[in-house]
């Protein structure tokens, strides 16, 4: 798999919230490989600081809930105390919690402030600190774009995320501050690897049927992009959504197949049966 330069992001610091496993661990890992220092975030002292220490000298953590103000406050303080600058926001943090038209209010509530009103309030407190040329990435989502049944919170709340990406670009434009939303589609990940047992063979399998390029798509192809994303060489995007999701976004409900093919599938099981 290739790389993105290595020193593309020499210089830069970075704060990725939910980086402690996950895609959130994968992005940090990336932005290190680019260049750039890295604070990480999330609710576990142990893991994170375990994280940090694995990670090398680059990489700081500081336990953050990102549903309360004062956390936030300190996450940006304690990253400008440990590397004395503030460049790249990546807004990953977020919850699965989802149980459709049976999910109650309080987890209406508690999806929207962790999915979408933690990175607004981190967007708020952490632009004032940061440079001329800094970059805000929201992590989306295809489940914000497609319908799905039995599901309403999580979509709901990356269906605005990339709402919140437009609006806060064309805000902080005359900042100098870019804004791009990334929307991974499955990806290998601790839900996926649940969902297989561990297993990615498996979840290859059964993902090349949603994805083009036949399989699920790696923790490390998004955090590459990401720090694209971040780099000079992305100094005329901002405002859009960036696909990172093997070309699941590109297939309708009939999977990319015709008609004929359908039909002749329906045959061929008629024709098995008898």
């Amino acid at each position: 798999m290739t790389s993105i330069p290595s020193a593309c992001l020499q210089g830069q610091v970075a704060i990725v919230t939910g980086s402690t496993q996950g895609l959130g661990t994968d992005i940090a890992r990336q932005l290190l490989q680019a260049g750039a220092r890295v604070m990480l975030v999330g609710r576990s002292h142990d893991t994170g600081t375990a994280l940090a220490h694995e990670l090398g000298e680059h990489c700081r953590f500081v336990a953050c809930d990102v549903e309360q103000d004062d956390d936030i406050e300190r996450c940006i303080t304690a990253t400008l105390s440990a590397f004395g600058r503030l460049d790249i926001l990546v807004n990953n943090a977020c919850i699965y919690e989802d149980q459709g038209l049976l999910s109650d209010r309080a987890q209406w509530l508690r999806t929207l402030n962790v999915n979408l009103v933690s990175a607004a309030i981190f967007v708020q407190k952490a632009t004032p600190h940061m440079s001329q040329g800094g970059t805000v990435i929201n992590i989306g989502s295809t489940g914000g774009k497609f319908g799905a049944a039995g599901r309403a919170l999580y979509p709901a709340s990356k269906a605005a995320m990339l709402q919140l990406t437009r609006n806060l670009a064309v805000t902080l434009a005359p900042t100098g501050i870019r804004v791009v939303s990334v929307s991974p589609a499955w990806t290998w990940s601790p839900t996926v690897a649940g969902l297989s047992g561990g297993d990615i063979a498996v979840a290859d399998r059964v993902g090349a049927a949603f994805h083009p390029l036949g399989r699920v798509g790696r923790g490390e192809e998004i955090g590459q992009v990401v720090a694209f994303l971040c780099s000079s060489g992305a100094s005329w995007i901002t405002g859009v959504d960036i696909p990172v999701d093997g070309g699941f976004s590109i297939l309708g409900p009939d999977q990319g197949l015709s008609p004929r093919v359908w039909f002749e599938r329906l045959r061929d099981s008629v024709q098995a049966a008898t």
